[in-house]
């Protein structure tokens, strides 16, 4: 296929592909408004985004052990739909609980859309070639990532408000749709078909209790650490990450295949995946809400200061997708990917509330030229290693692990800032000889507030510097975190990119 044909086939998957990303994104900006106005906590914050990642990550698995079996222009499809009906139902839930659920129908199918793109671009592209074209999935993950909070900070100051920040994706993905079905014309090879639905289970069921354990252990009104239920509840995580491991070594069709992820390339690369997806979920959730809790922008502002990072990711995303199909060599983009990222994060964890913006604006660039250099072309490095009948289920593989990555690193670094967002509260009431020492006769609880516009200045001022000073915290925890990244592609070997499919 001509360069000309492979774009049009690819117009409607990048479409498609964009949407999911976006939904991912564009609500981050727009939930301290949500968290106010539907009476959620700190914990609800960092849920909210986690349950789409997990179902997100969940799913990833399914959809690319589907691809490897089904038509992936009706899967895609299929994807499509399940997205949507998610996004509408988020707009119009009136409680957490139901925002929550939303998410999580809205996740499978992020999922769906995330994994058919890289399967359709694994299945028709050389990976010698692939290098250009995966630049441009590269900057629609980075636009949509960076950019996401741009718009939802955007909308939400609009009369449109809060719930257009899940529907604007909508009429892009029924446009999408049906560019698809104009555009990309696959041939299917049926096979035999086997769906380890056993497997998808365990991953879900064993992920999503961890985090859900890590969200609320420790915390006033829930469970110790040292309590029957942190016992039963990582005691049942580990049974099942046992239980997974028997099952996906003996079905035929694993939804983690272990014959993969356990050869050096893809191992590698998986948990470099895991770290990144730690700082790039982490990044565009708690950055958006840093702006306006310790900032005092507004959701608008809060968006447009997040303009360095989308800038980063699109030109780390294309240039190096670029030069990787003209010279061969990705493994450099790499290195130097994870180092600027390792540099960004740690220059983002020395803020505090009155951190002059433009050390900000340049962690926020260092950080997005790395993860542009990365995120696909992680993926193209595990693309190249394998079989092309495996190259949904290896692609979907790192996407899932990236995802989870992503999840658990909202739901730890969320519930790290609720702690320390307490802590410092207190200390500081405690300091101006508002509350005893102890914390008792606090103005503002116990738990992290999300909603302060009514407390006195004094207090809101108490309270801002403690968001900025947590918000910290979690940067530098992103920042060692991302060291493993750098040494997970430091020993990755690199392996010429093949010419043909």
């Amino acid at each position: 296929m001509t360069q000309k044909e492979v774009l049009r086939a690819l117009v409607g998957v990048l479409a498609s592909f964009f949407a999911a990303m976006l939904a991912a994104t564009v609500v981050s900006i727009a939930l301290p408004t949500i968290m106010a106005e539907l009476g959620g906590t700190q914990t609800d914050f960092a849920w909210v985004i986690t349950a789409a990642l997990l179902a997100n990550a969940a799913s990833t698995p399914i959809w690319g052990k589907m691809a490897d079996l089904f038509d992936k222009k009706l899967l895609t499809q299929v994807g499509i739909l399940i997205f949507v009906a998610g996004s509408l139902l988020a707009g119009f839930a009136q409680n957490i609980p139901l925002l929550m659920s939303a998410r999580v129908v809205q996740g499978l199918g992020m999922g769906g859309l995330t994994a058919m793109g890289m399967a359709v671009i694994g299945s028709i592209i050389p990976p010698r070639e692939r290098g250009r074209y995966s630049g441009y999935f590269g900057a629609v993950m980075a636009v949509a990532t960076a950019g996401g909070p741009l718009l939802g900070g955007f909308i939400v100051d609009t009369p449109l408000g809060w719930r257009w920040t899940f529907w604007i994706g909508i009429p892009l993905a029924l446009v999408s749709m049906v560019l698809i079905h104009k555009t990309l014309h696959l041939v299917h090879v049926p096979r035999r078909v086997y769906i380890d639905w056993a497997g998808a289970t365990l991953v879900t069921a064993s992920v999503s209790t961890l985090l859900i354990w890590v969200s609320f252990v420790g915390k006033p009104g829930h469970f110790a650490w040292g309590s029957w239920q942190t016992l039963a509840m990582v005691g049942a995580s580990l049974l099942m990450v046992v239980a997974l491991l028997f099952v996906e070594s003996r079905v035929p069709e694993p939804v983690i295949p272990l014959k993969i992820i356990v050869q050096r390339t893809p191992a590698l690369a998986i948990v470099a995946s895991i770290a990144i997806g730690v700082g790039m979920f982490g990044s565009g959730a708690f950055l958006g809400q840093y702006f306006q809790l310790s900032a005092g922008a507004t959701p608008t502002e809060a968006g447009l200061f997040t303009l360095p990072m989308i800038l980063g990711n699109l030109v780390g995303s294309v240039v190096s997708g670029q030069l990787i199909s003209r010279f061969g060599r990705w493994k450099v983009f790499l290195v130097v990917g994870s180092l600027l990222n390792i540099g960004g994060l740690g220059l983002l964890g020395t803020m505090d509330h009155a951190t002059p913006y433009w050390i900000l604006a340049l962690g926020m660039l260092l950080n997005g030229l790395g993860m542009g250099m990365m995120l696909q072309n992680l993926v193209l490095a595990v693309q190249n290693t394998v079989k092309v009948t495996q190259i949904g289920t290896a692609s979907s593989s790192v996407a899932f692990f990236r995802s989870i990555g992503g999840a658990a690193g909202v739901a730890v670094l969320g519930a790290v800032l609720s702690d320390r967002v307490s802590a410092l509260t207190l200390d500081g009431l405690a300091a101006a000889h508002l509350v005893s020492p102890d914390g008792g006769g606090s103005p503002v609880g116990g738990s992290s507030p999300m909603d302060f516009s009514a407390l006195p200045a004094n207090l809101q001022s108490i309270v801002q510097g403690a968001y900025g000073e947590a918000t910290a915290a979690i940067f530098l925890i992103s920042a060692a975190v991302a060291v493993l990244a750098f040494l997970c592609v430091v020993c990755i070997k690199e392996v010429p990119l093949r010419r043909s499919v």
